[in-house]
């Protein structure tokens, strides 16, 4: 009997140890149910505040639909309980707080490189209302687009087609003018008997303007121009003989063609005769410019201006001009006529020369300008221009007194009045050239003049 009951305590004993360890399996089998193959580690916590224990954490890809699974980010985050995380997150236990945080893993934090990055947020950057804003607006453009192709088809069909304006351009081209036909016409109106005066000036105005151009200037001549003008410079009105002269003048000016046309139409005694007789000082200016036009670079003109008394008229003009403009424009045709001769001269040392040159050389040869400034006493009045304030009209002057120094040396020498000139000249012109220097001004107009003057005392010791 007490062997039995002993034997019953032991089956009691052996039953309530065996409940006790299923219901202990069952709590692990529970606890490995919802965190398999994980495994805890303990690392150093770069943050402030106490240890934290850190665990790399791993979840079933089969279970992870069923569970609250939490996306980490860079930045620690709390868990609350019954979360779970992706594979490779790590958690640690915050030790001040007691509670589990996770954050993304060293591999998905490489992963996260800004490489990987920008594919994804770019695809990200368009959310449906913003695709929806772009398709409204391609439409919109496509409208405005069809809106503009409108606009110019009604504008171009206010417009002529271009072929319709070629036709029309064609046949108005008749009545466009050439110069030709605006010189004829300006001639017909010049000469016909109910033109006024005032509309005259303003023909010859007109003219003045195409004769600049050589080939018009010729066309003129053929038309009848020459003619006009010359009858012009006879005209008793003043203002028609100055026009007509500034024309005669712009129309010879570099034009050899009409240059020979103008000495064989009488055109220089003609030139001579008004320079002579005018009484306004503004025609006289005008038909000095129209002799020295003719006379540039034309011997031929320089050899019959000598033999018509040309000199002569210049040096009655040279001593009524008070105010110096004419004695000025005087003395500089003079310079120009001697440079010219000389040039050609120089010229002719030359090997190599054009088929022309020998010819030049001898019509300027014919040209005996210099003795006839001796002989008209042109040494004793250019110097009366170096009295002038003007230093443009002293610096010409001294220019034609040193090309006139070979024939007229002898004089200046004994001219009181010219070396007094030079000497009172050449000091204030020093002085400004020494101011300019102070000012920091080299090589300057002044410091020309006073080479001028030097150059000229030089041959006259």
């Amino acid at each position: 009997m007490r062997l039995m009951s002993c034997c019953g305590f032991g089956a009691t004993f052996s039953s309530m140890l065996v409940f006790l360890l299923l219901i202990n399996f069952c709590h692990i089998a529970s606890i490995l149910g919802q965190k398999s193959d994980s495994a805890l580690t303990v690392v150093e916590s770069t943050e402030g505040g106490g240890g934290d224990e850190e665990e790399e954490v791993t979840v079933d890809e089969e279970e992870e639909g069923d569970l609250d699974v939490v996306q980490p980010t860079e930045e620690w985050q709390t868990l609350k309980p019954g979360q779970a995380v992706p594979a490779g997150s790590h958690v640690r236990m915050n030790l001040q707080t007691g509670q589990r945080e996770v954050r993304l893993g060293e591999e998905q934090l490489k992963y996260w490189t800004q490489e990987h990055r920008e594919p994804e947020e770019i695809e990200a950057s368009f959310s449906p209302e913003e695709l929806k804003q772009a398709m409204k607006k391609i439409k919109e453009d496509l409208n405005a687009g069809s809106k503009d192709t409108e606009q110019k088809d009604s504008v171009a069909s206010k417009f002529r087609p271009l072929e319709e304006l070629k036709r029309d351009m064609a046949q108005l081209d008749l009545l466009v003018e050439t110069d030709v036909q605006i010189m004829k016409r300006l001639l017909e109106q010049f000469n016909s008997s109910n033109s006024t005066t005032e509309q005259r000036l303003s023909i010859l105005l007109e003219l003045e303007y195409l004769v600049h151009q050589v080939d018009n200037a010729q066309t003129l001549c053929s038309m009848g121009g020459l003619q006009l003008m010359l009858q012009g410079l006879n005209s008793s009105d003043f203002r028609l003989q100055e026009s007509s002269a500034f024309v005669l003048g712009s129309a010879l000016s570099s034009n050899p063609v009409v240059q020979v046309k103008a000495v064989e139409s009488g055109a220089l005694q003609t030139l001579l005769t008004t320079l002579a007789t005018a009484q306004q000082h503004r025609v006289k200016k005008k038909v000095l410019f129209a002799v020295a036009s003719l006379l540039r670079h034309f011997p031929y003109a320089q050899r019959h201006f000598l033999s018509h008394g040309g000199l002569q008229v210049l040096s009655e003009l040279f001593r009524a001009d008070g105010g110096g403009i004419l004695r000025t424009r005087i003395v500089t045709m003079l310079y120009d006529m001697i440079s010219e001769k000389e040039l050609i001269s120089q010229a002719g040392l030359d090997l190599v020369l054009d088929a022309s040159h020998e010819e030049r050389v001898r019509q300027y040869s014919k040209v005996s300008l210099q003795g006839e400034l001796l002989e008209k006493g042109w040494c004793g009045l250019v110097p009366q221009l170096l009295e002038s304030t003007e230093h443009d009209f002293r610096e010409k002057a001294l220019r034609a007194l040193l090309a006139m120094s070979p024939v007229c040396l002898d004089q200046y020498r004994s001219d009181s009045a010219l070396l007094g000139s030079l000497l009172i000249l050449r000091d204030q012109y020093q002085e400004m050239v020494q101011s300019e220097m102070i000012l920091g001004e080299e090589n300057s107009y002044f410091s020309e003049i006073v080479e001028l003057i030097d150059a000229l005392q030089v041959k006259m010791k």
